[in-house]
Formats: structure tokens, C-alpha cells, sequence
């Protein structure tokens, strides 16, 4: 593509300069054209005259940089030149080599006509990146001679100013000023990769609608790599562009698996404000100090945007992979979200630290490519790839699963992620884990941000339901729309079945079951589990017509048993992945105890029986094998832990975050009698080991929950020592006291306090704390309690409640909490939904109100 007569435009601002159209409204110029000019004006060609502008985005450093963005009124072209425009592709120089041939189009004064109109003159030269390195300007050499000075002297160029420089159809850079001393027989420019280099330029193109897109100014082995990059975004993009939705069996009945366009659902982050202009909730902060800034809960792309190092924490099923995948995807394809404008030129490589830290050493940075593509690691072109780009940058590492690296190893890795740092800075990272796996700060010394994936609200979880159907057919079926309409009811209806999906793995099983089960759900979280094991390891091939073949019904009820076997192996090695050859050993030494499942064939065979049709493992590379998702490895492990008495090794391990979940399917798996004894032990150990003594006592609280049947000596014990906790002291307190359940709401105190002399009270903290908890286990009997809370002075007490509606009935929770709530200081009310909005209207109107995925902010009636 070369430059078209119909984007050369003239540029009228504090001076008069040139400039071209990105699009045919976006224009580039030289900043010091617009200067001070509040209302620039621009002209093509053809085009439809003088049309005014605004200017977005300017920069003007007198050294390295020198170029604006300008949006016009309306387009600069008529309709049929705008549909003519060639896609423009920017160049990026990465080495020295002077570049013969480049050209720029303008309107330099000289150029004026006999009657003293303007016109082009194409100025051909040869376009140096070695010349200027220190002032980080490329320059443009005149491949003929200068114009006549002016005779009142001054630049014979003058005018050219903002001209776009283009080299082989890419545009190269923006003319910006005749330097003295050289004759004007050379000017210097703003290259492309300065722009690139700036997040806000980056972004104010893609809100102004222009995509940028790049490639090198290429030499033939960077045409090599260009290819070689060209095969590496497509993988990228086939690889992370699918979904393994549990449940969901497409029509051919082959996978699980949908386009990610199709399934992916944003989900709401959380984590400290940093602009303190208007928070999330549509505070104004900018006079309160940092260290009382409130939660932000924004949709991912918004929470994400300008961040170059982020630390994501989620819980088991939260949708941490899902959201790598997505950025994965969009990032590869570069269409990225405005806000996501500093990922623009990256590509991005996927490293599941559970295929990579296993009793070794983390990879280097060479190895990441056989981690992420394997299939391109060989070609010539990768060679040393991984470390160019990674200096240059323009590598995203998206590092998924920090809570799957054993805890011995932990310490090593987090010295691999400061070495990458200290070796590549400019490179951008984002980390995932579970809550506890990692403290709070863990890599706040290194830049990062921290952010948590929240539970879903009550709109998500809609959401998620009719996509899952979506994705199932129901276009196709009308049953299948009848069991969404029934379930999408069940979830606001039934409080048990709204506390239970929460996440994304949790609709997705509760959905799977809801088909499978025409319309009847299990109630609690176990038996949910269970459900979906057997839908997933029994009915489904039932379902899909499969017959059961020579292995006979012994194997199908024995897959239970030997998928056990394997899910504890790896949970007592602290593994999420295991070798196959190891895995055959497992089921080797238990056939001899399952005469009839021997019978039907080795242990290879039967291995591979289980990941071909149980639904459950899965084969990241041939000689290695996982389950689809760690929940059911330690549901599995659980049992078999219960299965072998095995409670010396649970106990002991209790205060590792990778045992946490693991301990509590146990209880629920126990009969009652060992239920209690697993307890007692988790409380003695408690009192031993003073350092452990919080976490083990929330732990067992948090077992409660699955302790349908338990001597009512224990469960009295154990509440006792969950009082002690209350009330939590901040907010990681009150998120682990919540995982308790419906048992702390009879603990938690008004805002007066637990005791002590009227006016006490509690500290403001603690206070929000104590919300926190109770908005989090999200039962309607926590509305009298938090309804104390409705005019407590502290505002962050009073945006949680706000932020907290969706978890509640709403009429209910209007009436007895929204109603009350104070807003004489500026609180901004939440709407999530129609409802909410209807329920503010008949509440009189509120000054301030944030629909979160209907609108933005609104206001809605009084003020």
C-alpha cells in the first residue's frame, strides 16, 4: 500500500502543516501544528472541504517526540473515497539499516502556487534510524536538492511539518522539523515506534475507531520472523480461542468445547483504586488519601486497562484460565479493547506453571516457546525469538497457575518471576493463583497490581445461563430453552441454588444437571459434585447413545474407584500433573483388588479408557495427563483420603493452601462418626500450633458447610472457636470467615460492637469488614444486620452494602437496606439490573447511580 491522494491533508492550527487520515476522520500530524489551537482545521484533496477538529492526544518533547492526534467533526472524505481506503499498515524499524525509497507527501509553503494556494510536493529520500539515536529521531535525507530559503528566511520546508513518512506502503513516522546545519537537505522524524511505545496514543486510535497494525521495516530474515509470528498469533489464536465448557456436548458429540467469541463472559475484578478522579462506584476520591480509597469492581477490560504487571487471584472455578485465554485470543488477533491499548504489538505466550515446575527447575526463557506453541519451537525463525522480544518488550507472559506450583517450590518460582523482571522490564506480565496460595503483596515490590476475580452476581450468572444454552443449541431446541427459562427462575428464586453458582464451573455443572436431570438439582455443594461425576463419567455416554463396549459395566462403575487412586497420587506429591507411564503404575498396583476390571484388560487399557471416555482426565501432551479442572482432583482425593482413613496426612497438611479444599470434600465425603473425629483433630492441632491456630479454626468452620450430620458436641466446638475470630479484622479476614457459611451470621456484631459502653462501637475497618463477611455469604438473613449498617459514616461501609444489592432479594433488600442508605457525602448507588433501576424510582431517585452492564452512570431522580 502506498499513501492515496485522497489521505494527504493539510493541517490548519497554531501554524499551518500537513498530515494524513488513519481513517477518514482520524488525523496525523506534528503536535507543534496544532500547538495551543483549541479548534484545528484540516482539508484533503477532493475531500469535502475544511472540517473541523479536535485535538485527542498531542505530544511535543522537543527532542524525541513531536506528533498529535486529531478527530475530525465529521468525515474529511466524501463516502465513496472512504470506502476506498487501503488498510494502513504502520512500519517499525528494529535495526539500523538505512531505508532507501521513503517518501513524504505535504504542503510546504514554498509549494504555493501563482495565486498563493497550496499544494503537494512528494519528497523522496532515504530514511536513517542510525542517525539521532540519541535524541530517539529518525531521520529523512533529501534524495535531491533543498528549495530557495525564504527570503525572510526560515525553512524552505516549513509547512511539511506532520507529513506522514512511509517506506514500502508502512508508515514509518512524521515528519517533524529541518534541523539546522545540514542545508534543508534533510529532516528529521517521529518514528512509528515512538507512537507505539505510548499507551495513550495507543489508545485514543482504537476509541477513535483506527486498529493499529504492524509489521518490521523488514530485512529477509525479519521476513522470516514475520511469517514465523504470522504462524505463532494464529496458533495462539486456535489454541486459546475455544472454551471446555463442563457438560456441554456439542452436536457431533466429539468435544466439549465452544468458540470463545461465543462463550466468554467478563467477569468483574476487584482490587485498589488508582485513579482517584472517580472510582468504580462513582466516588469522587481525589481528596481522600490513597490508603482510603475504595474497591473498584470493574469488567475485566476495564480493570485491566494501562496495568504491564498484574497478580490475578481467584478461587477454584473463578474463570483465572478462562480470562488468560481471552486476553491470549485478543491480543494475538490485536483487537484489544481501547483500555487494553499498551498490549497493542505484543503477542502472547501461555505458561501453565503445572506443566512446567515439576521438581525442576522453572524454564528459561527460551524453553517458554515449546511450552505455549511446542509445534513452532523447531522452526529456524525461533531461534532467540523468545529473548528479542522479550527485551524489546512486546512479549505478554501469561503465567497461569502460581497455586499449582507445590509450596516448597513456591519460593523458587517467585526468584523466576524477579529475575524475569530484572532481566526483561519493559516485557508485560500477568500472574495467576488462588487466594491463599500466595500472601497479600507477594510481588507488590516488583510493580504489580493485585486484583481478585469476584463471585458472579446475579446478572452474570443470567448471562452465563443463557450463553450455555446458547452454546447447547437452544436456538435449534425448544426444550433446551425451556430448561434455561426454568433454571434462569430456580437461581433468583431458590437462595440455596443462587448461593451455589457463583462461578463459572459451578453454573456450568448446575446447568449440565439441570438438562441432564430435566429440571431437578442437587441442593448442596457435594451433591452437586457427585451429580456431575456421574453425569460426566456414567450418563453422558448413556445419553449420547454410546454403548458400552467390551470393557464391560464392571469398568464403567470402577471409574470412580481408579480415577481416586490417581487424584490422590497427585495430591500427596503436590502435583496437578502426572507422567502416563506413573499413572499405569497406580492402576497396575490396584487391579489385583478389582478381579473383574482386571479382566477387561491391562492397566494401559483401562488407562486409556478412562481419558477417552470419562470426561474427566485429559492429555496435555502425550506422555502426561491432568484433570479437566483441579475441583474434581481434589474431590476425587478427598475421597479416597476418607476411603483409606487417612486422616493424620489431611490434618497435617491443613495449613497448605492446596490441601484446603481437599479437607473440606472430606468432611463432607466422612460418615458422620469420622466426620467429627477429622474435626476434633483439625481443632487439637490448632491448639497446639499457635502460628496455625486462625487459619486451622476458620478452616474447620468453613467445613461446617458440608457437615449435614455431626455430633452436636463438635459442632458446638467449632462455632466456639469461630467466635473467637469475630469480629475479622480487615477484609482477607472477613472473606475467610464468609467461607464459613450461614454459621458466623449469628456471630457478627451491629456497628456498636460486640459489648463494651454505649458510643464504643466498632473501628471503621473492622466495620467494613464485618459487611463484608455478611454480604459474602450472601444469605437474606444477613438483611436485619446490615440494615444497622445503612447510615454508618464510613462511606466504603455503605459502598459495599450498595455494591452488595445483587446478592440479595431485591425488593427485600431495598426496602430494609438501599432505602436507608445515607448519600449526603456523594455515595453512588449500584443497579445491576432493570429491577434495581425500577426499585431506585419507587424509592424516590437517587443523585448518583452506576448501571453495571446497562449504560454506565446515570443519574436518576432527585438530586
Amino acid at each position: 500500500m502506498h499513501p492515496a491522494k485522497e489521505r494527504i491533508a493539510a493541517v490548519f492550527g497554531e501554524t499551518q502543516g500537513s498530515g494524513y487520515l488513519l481513517t477518514p476522520r482520524v488525523v496525523l500530524t506534528a503536535a507543534h501544528v496544532v500547538g495551543g489551537c483549541d479548534a484545528p482545521r484540516v482539508i484533503v484533496p477532493g475531500g469535502v472541504g475544511q472540517v473541523g477538529c479536535r485535538v485527542v492526544w498531542a505530544r511535543d518533547d522537543s527532542r524525541r517526540c513531536d506528533a498529535a492526534l486529531l478527530v475530525a467533526e465529521r468525515d474529511v472524505v466524501p463516502e465513496e473515497a472512504a470506502g476506498a481506503f487501503e488498510p494502513l499498515v504502520w512500519g517499525r524499524a528494529y535495526d539500523l539499516r538505512a531505508w532507501a525509497g521513503a517518501q513524504a507527501i505535504g504542503f510546504p509553503r514554498v509549494q504555493r502556487d501563482g495565486h498563493g494556494e497550496l499544494d503537494t510536493e512528494q519528497l523522496l529520500g532515504t530514511l536513517k534510524p542510525g542517525s539521532n539515536l540519541l535524541s530517539g529521531r529518525h531521520v529523512l535525507d533529501c534524495e535531491y536538492g533543498a528549495p530557495e530559503p525564504p527570503g525572510g528566511g526560515g525553512s524552505p520546508w516549513a509547512g511539511m511539518s506532520g507529513a506522514a513518512v512511509f517506506v514500502d506502503g508502512l508508515l514509518a513516522g512524521v515528519v517533524c522539523a529541518d534541523p539546522a546545519g545540514w542545508r534543508h537537505g534533510r529532516l528529521t522524524v517521529t518514528p512509528s515506534a515512538t507512537l507505539w511505545a505510548d499507551f495513550r496514543f495507543l489508545s485514543e486510535c482504537l476509541l477513535a475507531g483506527h486498529k493499529p497494525e504492524s509489521r518490521s521495516l523488514a530485512t529477509p530474515r525479519q521476513l522470516e520472523t514475520e511469517e514465523f509470528e504470522r504462524r505463532l498469533r494464529e496458533y495462539v489464536i486456535e489454541k486459546s480461542g475455544e472454551l471446555t465448557i463442563i457438560g456441554l456436548t456439542l452436536s457431533d458429540g466429539e468435544a466439549e468445547t465452544w468458540p470463545l467469541d461465543t462463550a466468554y463472559l467478563s467477569l468483574e475484578l476487584v482490587g485498589r483504586a488508582r485513579d482517584a478522579r472517580r472510582d468504580g462506584f462513582g466516588l469522587r476520591t481525589a481528596v481522600e488519601p490513597p490508603d482510603r480509597a475504595e474497591p473498584t469492581p470493574r469488567r475485566a477490560e476495564e480493570a485491566l486497562a494501562g496495568h504491564r504487571r498484574v497478580l490475578l487471584r481467584g478461587a477454584a472455578g473463578s474463570g483465572k484460565t478462562t480470562l488468560l485465554q481471552w486476553l491470549a485470543t485478543v491480543t494475538a488477533r490485536g483487537d484489544l479493547p481501547p483500555g487494553l491499548g499498551h498490549l497493542s504489538g505484543c503477542l502472547p505466550l501461555l505458561l501453565p506453571l503445572r506443566n512446567l515446575v515439576r521438581g525442576g527447575e522453572p524454564p528459561q526463557p527460551e524453553e517458554f516457546l515449546a511450552a505455549a506453541a511446542r509445534p513452532l519451537a523447531g522452526l529456524p525463525a525461533a531461534q532467540g525469538w523468545v529473548t528479542r522480544r522479550l527485551t524489546e518488550g512486546t512479549v505478554l507472559l501469561l503465567i497461569d497457575g502460581v497455586d499449582e506450583v507445590p509450596e516448597a517450590d513456591r519460593r523458587r518460582t517467585l526468584a523466576w518471576v524477579k529475575d524475569l523482571l530484572a532481566a526483561y522490564p519493559e516485557a508485560r506480565y500477568m500472574i495467576t493463583t488462588r487466594p491463599s496460595a500466595v500472601r497479600e503483596g507477594w510481588l507488590a515490590d516488583a510493580g504489580f497490581v493485585e486484583l481478585e476475580l469476584l463471585p458472579m452476581g446475579r446478572a452474570d450468572v443470567l448471562a452465563f445461563i443463557d450463553r450455555w444454552h446458547t452454546a447447547a443449541g437452544q436456538s435449534r431446541d425448544e426444550r433446551l430453552r425451556g430448561f434455561r427459562d426454568a433454571l434462569a427462575a430456580a437461581v433468583v428464586a431458590k437462595r440455596d441454588l443462587g448461593r451455589l453458582a457463583t462461578n463459572p464451573l459451578m453454573c456450568a455443572l448446575i446447568c449440565a444437571l439441570n438438562r441432564s436431570r430435566r429440571g431437578y438439582l442437587p441442593h448442596g455443594r457435594m451433591e452437586l459434585y457427585r451429580a456431575a461425576l456421574d453425569l460426566l463419567l456414567i450418563r453422558r455416554d448413556r445419553e449420547r447413545d454410546i454403548a458400552v463396549g467390551p470393557e464391560g459395566p464392571e469398568l464403567e462403575q470402577a471409574q470412580p474407584a481408579l480415577l481416586q487412586k490417581i487424584a490422590y497420587w497427585l495430591i500427596r506429591n503436590g502435583r496437578s500433573q502426572i507422567e502416563w507411564h506413573k499413572a499405569v503404575e497406580i492402576l497396575d498396583r490396584a487391579l489385583p483388588a478389582m478381579p473383574a476390571v482386571a479382566a477387561r484388560g491391562s492397566a494401559e487399557e483401562i488407562l486409556r479408557h478412562l481419558v477417552l471416555r470419562s470426561g474427566l482426565l485429559r492429555q496435555p501432551t502425550t506422555e502426561t495427563l491432568d484433570f479437566i479442572h483441579r475441583t474434581f482432583q481434589d474431590f476425587l482425593g478427598a475421597q479416597a483420603a476418607v476411603d483409606d482413613w487417612d486422616f493424620d496426612l489431611l490434618v497435617n497438611n491443613a495449613h497448605d493452601d492446596q490441601w484446603e479444599d481437599v479437607l473440606r470434600m472430606a468432611v463432607g465425603h466422612a460418615p458422620p462418626r469420622a466426620r467429627g473425629e477429622l474435626l476434633r483433630m483439625l481443632l487439637d492441632r490448632g491448639e497446639r500450633e499457635e502460628h496455625h491456630r486462625h487459619r486451622l479454626r476458620l478452616l474447620a468452620a468453613a467445613c461446617l458447610e458440608h457437615a449435614t450430620e455431626i455430633a452436636p458436641d463438635v459442632r458446638d466446638r467449632v462455632e466456639r472457636a469461630a467466635a473467637e475470630l469475630v469480629p475479622p479484622r480487615d477484609t482477607e479476614a472477613a472473606k475467610a470467615l464468609a467461607e464459613a457459611g450461614q454459621v458466623v451470621l449469628d456471630l457478627l456484631p451491629g456497628p456498636e460492637g460486640l459489648s463494651g459502653p454505649p458510643g464504643g462501637g466498632l473501628s471503621d475497618e473492622v466495620a467494613h469488614a464485618v459487611v463484608v463477611t455478611a454480604t459474602a455469604v450472601a444469605d437474606d438473613r444477613a438483611i436485619p444486620l446490615l440494615a444497622r449498617y445503612a447510615r454508618h459514616p464510613f462511606r466504603q461501609v455503605r459502598a459495599q452494602l450498595a455494591w452488595s444489592w445483587d446478592n440479595f432479594d431485591t425488593r427485600h433488600y431495598a426496602d430494609a437496606v438501599i432505602g436507608e442508605l445515607s448519600h449526603d457525602d456523594g455515595l453512588a448507588f449500584v443497579a445491576k439490573s432493570v429491577a434495581h433501576l425500577r426499585e431506585l424510582a419507587r424509592l424516590g431517585g437517587r443523585p448518583e447511580v452506576w448501571c453495571r452492564g446497562c449504560g454506565g452512570r446515570r443519574s436518576c431522580g432527585r438530586r
